[in-house]
């Protein structure tokens, strides 16, 4: 029974990816809904209700087939006008901002459920038109079929003013570099807890044998608590040689395991490792370094030029890092107070020197977006959490390397005086 459900949700994870789940499910359920209805209506609803509440039944055949055809229209050019809005903006936020983060924009559950509205009200409006058979004396009218369209159609109205509502506000740059860093926080808040849950207990087995992956592609998560079930039945130490998020090449080196393993083992196990065709920050904590890096380095093109945004990008990226700071680079997981999986996170030093590293190249002439830079580096460097040598050294690095780039691209002796007067010697 655990082996179906680790299966079905695997296979779930992998639908999700693929199609667009929510319109999906309830369009589906907007079909199934109209069924239902075409049922009830044979069993005499409408005929009671015309006795009881004529009020909640239209009885013109000719009225029923106007107001279900203007509907049908009508959500069709609603459909089309939001679909090419969100054309629109999604372009417009690829050029100004990053490309990297229209799967976010698009991913956006809320829209996806509005669409999804518009499809099982368009369902259903159609089925309910074609209900309407007969003439003359012999019509079968649904008519409380039709005043259930109407009340979907009130509903399909209110979620296409909260739809534009809510695309104007999302494409907002400031609301976007929020809501990457919200959902990279949260994140790396889940790893936080496990580290603080975690014990120091180290496994007795060692990891020797390498399985290679064996297709390509973004790791984009493990489910862990299936693998931790699979790994603990059968005595197994497994230990992650990638970080989650990582682009995965067919035959590279993917995991090592503490005994080798069948075929069907073997095909369980990587059943559990979900791929994806691009990265999704709700997976991958690092993608909202990238992205919000590369929306400061968008603003400060000469194209755009921006230092408003970039600054505060470099602000979000400071609450970032000063999360980060809290991770461990391993991260391990128990079972009966046992370590049966250890994964590979990127560490503080890849991310903070490939985040500065782009920043560097295109902020170093500005003056203030570097005061920022400097100012985000000294905030880490005096945490009270950055306690690891190893991170301080880090951070005077990246402090220092800063500064050689300042001294290259502000040739204005007044400006590089505010750098002079740090506390670290360069």
């Amino acid at each position: 029974m655990k082996e179906l459900i680790q299966k079905g949700l695997g296979l779930l994870s992998r639908i999700k990816n693929k199609i667009a789940f929510y319109p999906t499910i309830l369009s589906l359920a907007g079909l199934a809904f109209s069924f239902i209805m075409y049922y009830i209506e044979s069993r005499g609803v409408s005929s009671y209700l015309k006795e009881e509440l004529p009020m909640l039944v239209i009885n013109n055949t000719d009225t029923a087939r106007v107001i279900l055809s203007v509907f049908i229209g009508g959500l069709i050019s609603i459909m089309v006008f939001s679909f090419s809005m969100v054309m629109i903006l999604l372009n417009q936020a690829s050029s100004n901002f990053s490309p990297r983060v229209l799967p976010g924009l698009i991913s956006n559950k809320k829209h996806q459920i509005i669409l999804g509205i518009y499809n099982a009200s368009l369902l259903y409006c159609i089925f309910t038109l074609v209900a309407i058979e007969g003439e003359g004396d012999q019509v079968n009218m649904p008519g409380f079929s039709v005043l259930l369209s109407i009340v979907f159609m009130v509903i399909c109205l209110g979620a296409f003013i909260y739809f534009l509502h809510s695309i104007s506000q999302g494409i907002q740059v400031d609301n976007i570099i929020s809501r990457i860093k919200e959902t990279g926080i949260k994140r790396m808040r889940k790893f936080v807890k496990r580290n603080q849950e975690s014990t120091t207990k180290l496994p007795q087995k060692k990891a020797s044998y390498v399985f290679k992956s064996k297709r390509s592609g973004y790791l984009q998560s493990i489910q862990v608590n299936s693998l931790k079930e699979k790994l603990a039945e059968n005595d197994l130490i497994l230990q992650t040689l990638i970080p989650i998020g990582s682009y995965v090449f067919e035959g590279t080196p993917m995991f090592k395991i503490s005994e080798q393993l069948n075929k069907e083992d073997e095909e369980d196990i990587s059943e559990l490792f979900v791929y994806a065709n691009n990265e999704l920050v709700n997976e991958n904590y690092v993608l909202a370094f990238k992205q919000i890096t590369e929306i400061a380095v968008k603003a400060m093109s000469p194209g755009i030029n921006d230092p408003g945004t970039a600054i505060n990008a470099i602000n979000a990226l400071t609450d970032l890092f000063l999360e980060r700071i809290q991770i461990n680079n391993h991260s391990e997981y128990l079972h009966n107070d046992k370590v049966v999986l250890k994964t590979k996170d990127f560490t503080f030093k890849e991310i903070l020197h490939a985040t500065m590293a782009s920043l560097r190249t295109y902020c170093t002439k500005d003056v203030l977006v570097s005061q920022k830079l400097m100012q985000m580096l000294l905030q880490l460097y005096d945490h009270k959490v950055l306690g690891k040598p190893s991170f301080k050294k880090q951070v005077r690095r990246e402090m220092k390397l800063l500064y050689k780039d300042l001294k290259v691209n502000l040739k204005n002796e007044s400006d590089l005086k505010a750098f002079k007067n740090l506390k670290f010697k360069c």
